[in-house]
């Protein structure tokens, strides 16, 4: 693996770690994400829009330019949204 890469992974890492950190001091962040990404479900630019509303009503905050880390979170609330709709 390169350097570039390890530091790429590195970064991924610390970033998820302070995500989990958030969502472990403060439990209703994950059920305010998941209200959110419900209400724009299905929604042009949905994720455009579902980070926007996490960073104004959350400790959570997703800059306009998304790290690969912000991109893995928002593609798991889209697995999370599948899941669900996969149980009706």
């Amino acid at each position: 693996m390169s350097s570039a890469e390890e530091s790429r992974q590195a970064k991924l890492i610390s970033e998820l770690r302070v995500f989990i950190r958030k969502v472990l001091s403060d439990p209703s962040v994950a059920q305010t994400c998941m209200d959110i990404a419900r209400k724009h479900q299905g929604q042009p630019d949905a994720s455009r829009s579902i980070a926007e509303e996490i960073s104004a009503q959350t400790i959570v905050r997703i800059p306009e330019e998304h790290t690969d880390a912000d991109k893995m979170f928002l593609d798991i609330i889209h697995e999370v949204l599948d899941d669900e709709a996969a149980l009706y």
